[in-house]
């Protein structure tokens, strides 16, 4: 495998049979396992609206997740890059989907929003340029076909306390 392909692999198993199969659309669970070796099994179902378990993940849920973590990771990555210490990150993601009559649908938007803090407050006037390059480098933005936006806070971390 050459250092600019990179391959991965997952297994979805469902759980979901009460019995009877799909013989009806009420008739089974949507329940499944992600299955990914050598990491703890990831209980999935689909969003309650779609007769899932509100306790198990969504792909919608995943989707957004997958998301918010590339940006995140491009963004520590320009941080290194710029010399910019980030001492905190947490995202609150939003998406919103959109259903079709003939029952399809689609993601239409994300919005992700960013609490950053900087070490140096100097650094202050360059999140939103960092933001948008780490867009740019996100693999999972950069392969969706609905824009994902940033509405980022960024803050200088607080000092040392006073003893």
């Amino acid at each position: 495998m050459s250092l600019d392909e990179h391959h991965y692999s997952v297994t979805v198993r469902w759980t979901g049979n009460l019995g009877n199969g799909t013989s009806s659309y009420r008739g089974y669970s949507r329940d499944h396992d992600v299955e990914i070796p050598g990491l703890p099994v990831l209980p999935g179902s689909a969003d309650p609206t779609f007769h899932g378990d509100k306790n198990r993940y969504n792909p919608e849920q995943l989707l957004l997740t997958a998301l918010s973590q590339c940006h995140m990771l491009s963004f520590l990555h320009v941080a290194v890059k710029r010399g910019v210490v980030v001492t905190d990150y947490a995202d609150t993601a939003e998406g919103t989907m959109r259903l079709n009559r003939d029952g399809s649908g689609q993601f239409e938007s994300v919005v992700l929003k960013p609490q950053v803090a900087f070490a140096d407050p100097a650094h202050l006037p360059l999140a939103d340029e960092m933001h948008r390059e780490a867009n740019q480098l996100c693999f999972i933005a950069r392969s969706v076909n609905f824009p994902v936006h940033h509405e980022a806070i960024t803050t200088a971390a607080p000092g040392p306390r006073s003893q």
